[in-house]
């Protein structure tokens, strides 16, 4: 097995702020801007939490060229601060850092600011650092609170709003398990499609075991169909998910043999002149490279 070599060098390393150069001119009014003025007031109160991303030293002048943290970087030349937290890049070719990682899930923000909370940073500072109201932190910060960890497990690389799991909380551990299957299944995961299945959750799988006295524009009728048809759904998608990856692999087998009798100059000869409509369902899935493309529409 051969080693994988790391982009950057895994410890981040304490630079001269001056000793890091700036790989592109930065915008005119940036520093005016609700973005630049976030980084800025969170660097104020709880310090640097992304390390800069920078090259590697220079030879010569010893010097960084910026990869990724412009606005961090100015944000600390305007906070006086002299040194800076950076990992150090070993690769030679000019790496966009920022374009190459995944941004925080909501579920991974939740777990740094109930981390930074348990380690003495009030939500109040918080809030101040990220300019948002302290409600927004405490929505959070309590995010998880009555959610089942195996929904919690689906929506841990998504980003979703937290008015979302409003909806869940009032679902029993199991409803809640179906309803975020199936919002992954359509990704959707919205607050009004978790909403609007909340609506369709029989009165016996909520947690309080009764439905809201009054759901603005649905009426008894049609909750009781939404209800039928979100039954008959989550049927449809169990049956889906079993028979999936067989269909799949007969697919991949159909295609490569008729791949193959296509080739063949007579039988496709044949095929033109007597069944061209068949003929041509048979490029179609010859042509083939994914399931979600629309002229896959075999005929049965």
């Amino acid at each position: 097995m051969t080693g994988v070599t790391l982009g950057f060098i895994p410890e981040p390393l304490s630079v001269s702020v001056t000793n890091i150069l700036p790989s592109r001119r930065t915008p005119t009014g940036v520093v005016e801007s609700r973005k630049f003025k976030q980084i800025r007031a969170s660097i104020q109160e709880v310090g640097l939490i992304e390390p800069l991303s920078v090259t590697s030293a220079d030879q010569t002048s010893g010097q960084h060229v910026l990869l990724d943290g412009h606005l961090r970087l100015i944000a600390l030349q305007d906070l006086g601060q002299t040194t800076a937290s950076c990992l150090v890049s070993t690769d030679d070719e000019s790496y966009t850092y920022n374009n190459r990682i995944n941004r925080l899930s909501t579920i991974q923000e939740h777990y740094m600011i109930r981390r930074a909370v348990e380690r003495g940073v009030s939500p109040e500072r918080l809030a101040k650092a990220l300019a948002v109201d302290v409600s927004q932190i405490i929505k959070r910060m309590t995010l998880l609170d009555g959610i089942c960890t195996e929904a919690a497990s689906l929506l841990g690389d998504r980003q979703f709003s937290p008015e979302l799991v409003r909806a869940l909380r009032k679902m029993k551990p199991t409803r809640q398990l179906e309803c975020v299957e199936l919002m992954v299944a359509a990704n959707n995961v919205s607050v009004s499609y978790a909403e609007a299945l909340l609506v369709a959750t029989p009165a016996s799988r909520l947690v309080e075991g009764k439905k809201p006295a009054k759901l603005t524009g649905v009426s008894p009728e049609q909750m009781a169909k939404m209800e039928r048809e979100m039954s008959n759904l989550q049927g449809q998608y169990k049956i889906v998910e079993q028979t999936y990856g067989q269909d799949v692999l007969n697919l991949v087998l159909a295609k490569s043999y008729l791949t193959k009798l296509l080739e063949n100059e007579p039988v496709r000869q044949y095929l033109l002149q007597n069944q061209a409509d068949l003929l041509k369902e048979f490029q179609a899935i010859v042509e083939t490279v994914s399931l979600d493309q629309p002229q896959l529409a075999v005929a049965a």
